[in-house]
């Protein structure tokens, strides 16, 4: 039947038409390679040997379960750790034994030791200033009545026997007046915080307490001042080996730090390779600062390493295995789930073309209501009475996905159904169903093939969504909608949803250019031309 097919001079020029189109035809290429890669996803990416060469015996683990009991002789039948067996004296010290494994040696379920994941063993010691914090109060004028620490954030002070007045230090904006007057007439008010910057001096942060309605005005007014960090003083990190010799050297603030804090920040640092160190305060010159010790630890999600160069999830299992099991899993139930639907939808518009008057009508109201149903809710029904599955889903999307394409086969089979070859197959005595599926059917099905790549892209997209909303597939099915919902849980964790993201777009976007091939290459008005 194919042959038959490809022998249609029409299908030829259909196929040569779409051929032309390189972006449809080379895209075609490159999905239809990806499936087939991901469809021998265990022979390139596992946590399973390919082939196992072990006490002068053979054994291929990817094809055939072993338990462990058949190279540990433990008497356990269940799955053997291949990789801790390969680590075991037993296995290590005869070197005629050895392990193959794929190119990806990890599994999509496989939980990834954080031992195994080198780290830098350098403790980061990050010394930060402490902003500079004061108080005044002042009086209606402005006047202060008394300060704690306000000389910081005053460039000059007064000359002698001159009272101290905190609007010739500092501009404040009118929104700032307004609300210390409001203050002094006892009006309430909240919370306020403002930066002003005077002529010359560093950027300071005013705080207005919240201030509640007393039986007398204020006689005066506490504004609090915090100092603003600027870029030259922000926080400045030195690292340190384990020999606790700074790396690189460095110079400048470390340098300034007294023999003796320089000496409990060093034993800090020795202690942090072992365990966890609170922060120390300390003081150089006129500044305070904080001391914080930092050490790289492995916590998943974990960024993309050289063992992982996707990166882990928030359950320690490599990113990359993931994304590569969760294209056969996208694909696999795209294809099947527009095939079924497909089916369904064929079925069931040729029959209503076909026949038409009142089956016809009849078959199109029920299908309004039909699809009138939120398949969302009756998804959620469904997965909290029979649990989630692959299988459920398929059958659930399947029933509420195929009334779309019903419609454009109807009107095909309604276009057709008073053709003369059908008139003439009808007075030749043709039974009703050859007529539908060898005469009528050949000739509708443009609409289906145009469809296919779109219909494609959307199911891969509608399990994507789904899984993200937490109604897909069951847990730990890898899923690209799944590491979506993690990078929205760690936000901070980029390749969670860069790799994801980039995955689901190229699989959509290589279906749309397909599409665009097979829609253009059935386009009958180009085999047309104005003169």
């Amino acid at each position: 039947m194919i042959s038959r097919l490809f022998r249609n001079p029409m299908a030829q020029k259909r196929y040569q038409r779409f051929k032309s189109r390189k972006r449809s035809f080379f895209s075609l290429w490159i999905l239809m390679l990806l499936y087939g890669l991901s469809l021998f996803a265990e022979l390139l990416c596992n946590n399973v040997p390919l082939y196992i060469r072990y006490d002068e015996q053979s054994f291929f683990p990817v094809v055939k379960f072993y338990p462990d009991d058949a190279f540990t002789g433990s008497g356990r039948y269940s799955r053997p750790d291949y990789k801790a067996l390969q680590q075991t004296p037993r296995f290590s010290d005869n070197p005629d034994n050895y392990m193959i494994f794929p190119p990806i040696p990890f599994g999509p379920l496989e939980d990834i030791d954080a031992s195994d994941i080198a780290v830098s063993d350098r403790v980061n010691l990050t010394l930060r200033p402490v902003p500079r914090v004061g108080s005044v109060d002042i009086r209606e004028n402005y006047s202060v009545a008394r300060s704690h620490y306000f000389d910081f954030f005053i460039s000059r002070s007064p000359p002698g026997g001159e009272t101290l007045r905190v609007d010739r230090y500092f501009d404040f904006p009118p929104d700032l007046k307004q609300a210390i007057a409001k203050r002094f007439d006892n009006q309430p008010g909240d919370y306020q915080s403002f930066e002003i910057s005077p002529p010359g001096g560093r950027a300071v942060e005013v705080v207005l307490p919240t201030y509640t309605p007393r039986k007398q005005p204020p006689e005066t007014l506490r504004l609090m001042f915090r100092e603003v960090a600027e870029g030259s003083e922000e926080a400045v990190t030195v690292s340190f080996d384990p020999s606790l010799e700074p790396v690189p050297p460095v110079a400048g603030l470390w340098q300034q730090v007294p023999a003796s804090d320089k000496g409990v920040l060093l034993s800090l640092v020795e202690q942090r390779f072992d365990q966890s160190v609170g922060n120390y305060r300390l003081s150089l010159g006129q500044r305070a600062y904080v001391a914080a010790f930092a050490m790289e630890e492995v916590q998943f999600p974990y960024p993309p390493v050289k063992a992982h160069p996707m990166g882990i999830d928030s359950a320690g299992r490599d990113v990359l295995a993931r994304i590569f099991y969760g294209l056969r899993i996208s694909l696999t139930f795209g294809l099947m789930l527009v095939a079924a639907t497909m089916s369904l939808g064929i079925f069931a518009g040729a029959v209503q073309g076909y026949y038409g008057g009142r089956l016809d009508i009849t078959a199109q109201r029920m299908l309004e209501i039909w699809s009138a149903i939120p398949f969302l809710y009756v998804m959620i029904l469904m997965g909290s009475i029979y649990g989630r599955g692959f299988i459920l889903l398929l059958v659930c999307y399947g029933l509420f996905n195929w009334v779309g394409i019903s419609y454009y086969v109807r009107a095909e089979f309604l276009n057709l159904r008073k053709r003369p070859f059908v008139e003439a197959a009808k007075c030749m005595g043709v039974p009703s169903y050859k007529i539908i599926f060898k005469h009528i059917m050949p000739n509708a099905l443009v609409p289906v093939i145009t469809f296919f790549p779109f219909s494609l892209v959307g199911a891969i997209g509608s399990l994507a969504a789904l899984d993200y909303l937490g109604f897909g597939l069951p847990p730990p099915t890898p899923s690209w909608g799944e590491l979506l919902f993690q990078a929205q849980q760690y936000r901070w964790a980029w390749w969670l949803i860069l790799y994801p993201s980039l995955a689901l777009f190229t699989v959509m976007l290589l279906g749309v250019f397909v599409g665009e091939g097979i829609r253009d290459a059935y386009d009958p008005k180009q085999y047309t031309r104005l003169e």
